[in-house]
């Protein structure tokens, strides 16, 4: 490890030269090179960055821009250990707050500061996929230890206090178990008497596109877009090179099926990419690795290689004369936002995961300006099933409007988190009582962004006709404030927000702050009725106005649990009358110091002139 003081020294530009080289000074690398970098350095300072953007023909503006954009990229001093918490509300449920309260006092630091050694840093950090088997944390970023408890954290302190390097910790802490609890098919991994992908390749694009279309499959990352519709526009798009790109940037807090698709069953993945390529008429593929999946990437990588070995990829792929194709990951850098497919391309171009403006759409002018489709590793699954028992065999699963099976990650108040996979149609009811929920108030279906279903609902079934559903399904029994779920997620979307567009960036931090102070109001009766008005007015403008589909879907908890739970909002707007959220002589204070006025509250005097 360099020294990230050091950072001007002839190591450390030889060390960051050494990435530039392996990434061939490409600009849309940044990210990349950026990760890799600070792999070697911990941190990235300013001289850094500026040596980075000489190199790569860029401004240190754009290149500042970019580092300070990504969660995982520090542009300040860190620990030479970093342990980020996943503060996912299942997380907290489960005592993520006690416990990392319980390690920075053992370690004698607060939240997001460095001990001063520069041993270690601790701090907090979006859904880490990993809510079946929480608490959890992640180490250096590529590391994960899953199923805290005080007697864990207790040796986790021990060992960073003695600077133990993180080698020679427990190898069983970094166990991560895929908890499949029910599997259709998807999830059981592709037949052994499958045709070979070689001889599904054979067939030409057209009868690929065909299976595919009288399959009726629709993308499972939550839009449920047709595939075959948004592939034949990619196919049909003006340009001679195509790109086919695999979003595993889940980061929808509550869902964790992809990590288990990509752990177990990557070379399904891998076909479905391949199929969608011989389909559209792609020559390059990109795996869109989210940042928390870092420890994943090995094995991927090895996949990969095999793969290739085995003629599965690169010139003449699956023996197909003049079909070539190969697969690169990209490895995203914490960003909540890039899952959206623009601002997916954009940080695979090397910049900030900016959603863009559209049209075109990515099928018509996507990565590096390429006719690009983007669909998610579930649906690249699904593809691989597809293309080997044909179409009409997935139609005929499911219901006649949503075909097929979907993946539920499924977390919280339950006996059996874990994964579950049914054919679409199946009732939230069942699902319930397979996961062992009990007197359960609430489940919140598709992440903060999907739908808050209450106990009379329950007989509603997961479908894109009645309650479409991204893979996440928290259950809150009857202990749980749905208030404070919502001022959760209401904090979540608040940090996500990418900051382009006014109505988002400022409407989610007013959701916040009025939610907050509803929440210090309970039985101080400073918080009124006007609070939970002003909260359906940001409600109505979040959803019309902004930019991209996180700003329209950032206070769908906020609307659900008022409408369903609004006795949790009411009983904390006790004030009869409008009482203001700031301290207006605190606020004053400054303006009394520069006159030299020491009359505090003098203004709230009627009879004092002004």
């Amino acid at each position: 490890m360099v020294d990230a003081a050091d950072i001007v020294s002839e190591p450390v530009r030889a060390a960051a030269d050494a990435v530039l080289d392996r990434w061939q000074r490409a600009p849309h690398a940044l990210v990349q090179i950026l990760r890799e970098t600070q792999a070697i350095t911990c941190w990235l300072p300013r001289p850094l960055l500026a040596h980075i953007a000489a190199a790569l023909g860029l401004t240190l503006a754009h290149v500042e821009g970019v580092a300070g954009f990504y969660r995982f990229f520090h542009t300040r001093p860190v620990g030479r250990t970093r342990l980020l918490f996943s503060d996912n509300i299942t997380d907290r449920m489960l005592g993520s707050e006690a416990l990392l309260a319980q390690l920075c006092a053992r370690l004698g630091v607060a939240p997001g500061e460095v001990d001063a050694q520069g041993r270690f840093s601790v701090d907090r950090c979006s859904c880490t996929g990993l809510c079946d088997q929480g608490p959890a944390l992640l180490v250096n970023h590529h590391q994960v230890i899953t199923r805290l408890d005080a007697a864990r954290v207790d040796a986790l302190a021990d060992l960073l206090l003695a600077d133990t390097p993180v080698e020679q910790w427990p190898a069983e802490w970094f166990d991560v178990v895929d908890g499949v609890q029910r599997a259709d098919v998807l999830l059981s991994g592709l037949a052994a008497d499958a045709p070979k992908l070689p001889a599904v390749l054979a067939q030409s694009p057209q009868a690929l596109l065909d299976e595919v279309a009288q399959s009726g499959l629709r993308g499972r990352g939550g839009a449920g877009f047709p595939t075959a519709r948004k592939w034949q526009a990619c196919r049909d798009a003006a340009g001679d090179l195509r790109v086919v790109v695999c979003n595993a940037d889940e980061g929808e807090p509550g869902t964790f099926k992809d990590r288990v698709l990509l752990a177990s069953h990557a070379d399904a993945v891998f076909d479905g990419m391949t199929v969608a390529a011989r389909a559209v008429g792609a020559q390059q593929g990109f795996l869109y690795l989210r940042g928390e999946y870092r420890y994943l990437l090995p094995q991927l990588e090895e996949v990969l290689v095999r793969r290739r070995t085995q003629g599965l990829l690169g010139r003449d792929a699956c023996g197909v004369a003049g079909f070539g194709f190969d697969i690169a990951i990209h490895l995203g850098a914490g960003a909540y936002v890039c899952g959206e497919e623009s601002a997916l391309i954009e940080s695979l171009e090397g910049k900030r995961g900016t959603p863009r403006i559209r049209p075109p759409f990515p099928v018509q002018a996507g990565y590096l300006g390429r006719p690009t489709v983007v669909n998610n590793v579930e649906t690249f699954c699904a593809v691989a099933h597809i293309a080997r028992r044909g179409g009409a065999w997935w139609a005929g699963i499911g219901t006649a409007q949503s075909t097929g099976t979907k993946i539920h990650s499924v977390s919280g108040d339950c006996a059996r988190p874990g994964l579950y996979e049914y054919p679409l149609g199946t009732s939230i009811a069942q699902i319930l009582d397979d996961c062992g929920a009990r007197d359960v108030q609430a489940v919140q279906v598709g992440g903060p962004s999907g739908a808050c279903m209450p106990a009379a609902d329950f007989g509603h079934t997961i479908a894109f006709e009645d309650v479409p559903s991204a893979g996440a399904f928290m259950v809150f029994d009857r202990s749980r404030d749905l208030f404070e779920v919502a001022r959760h997620f209401a904090r979540f979307f608040a940090h996500e927000s990418c900051g382009l567009c006014t109505p988002c960036r400022v409407g989610t931090e007013l959701v916040v702050r009025r939610l907050d102070k509803l929440a210090h109001a309970r039985g101080a009766g400073s918080a009124s009725a006007f609070d939970i008005d002003r909260l359906h007015d940001l409600d109505t403008v979040l959803h019309s106005g902004t930019h991209c589909g996180l700003g329209a879907s950032a206070c769908n908890p906020l609307r659900d649990t008022l409408r369903h739970f609004g006795a949790a909002y009411a009983q904390r707007a006790t004030a009869p009358q409008f009482q203001p959220d700031i301290d207006l002589d605190a606020e004053l204070s400054s303006a009394r110091r520069v006159t030299g006025r020491t009359d505090a509250g003098a203004h709230l005097n009627t009879d004092t002139p002004a």
